[in-house]
């Protein structure tokens, strides 16, 4: 993890590694601290699209790996004005569960 830029992932492709890594019952505690930390400290959630939040929050959440911040930034995004309604029944579950 030590000199990753994750400043050069796009929003697909940090949701993909860690919902890779729970989808293979894989924990990986630094890989997760570290592109949740990105992600909180983030100025906009803008550019991700709703099912790459849902997969992220579901990753998280699958491997039992806590992050309040970045959780805390997803609930603020979700609560943002008119974002709501771009969320699918399936992915706003998928947030709540985790």
């Amino acid at each position: 993890i030590s000199g990753m830029d994750l400043d050069n992932f796009k929003p697909q492709a940090l949701s993909n590694i860690i919902w890779s890594f729970a989808k293979s019952d894989k924990a990986h505690p630094e890989l997760f601290q570290a592109i949740g930390n990105h992600i909180a400290v983030m100025g906009s959630l803008d550019s991700f699209k709703p099912q790459e939040l849902s997969n992220t929050s579901w990753a998280f959440a699958t491997v039992g790996q806590s992050n309040p911040s970045l959780f805390k930034k997803i609930g603020d995004h979700l609560a943002g004005q008119d974002r709501l309604n771009s969320f699918d029944p399936q992915a706003l579950s998928n947030i709540a569960w985790s």
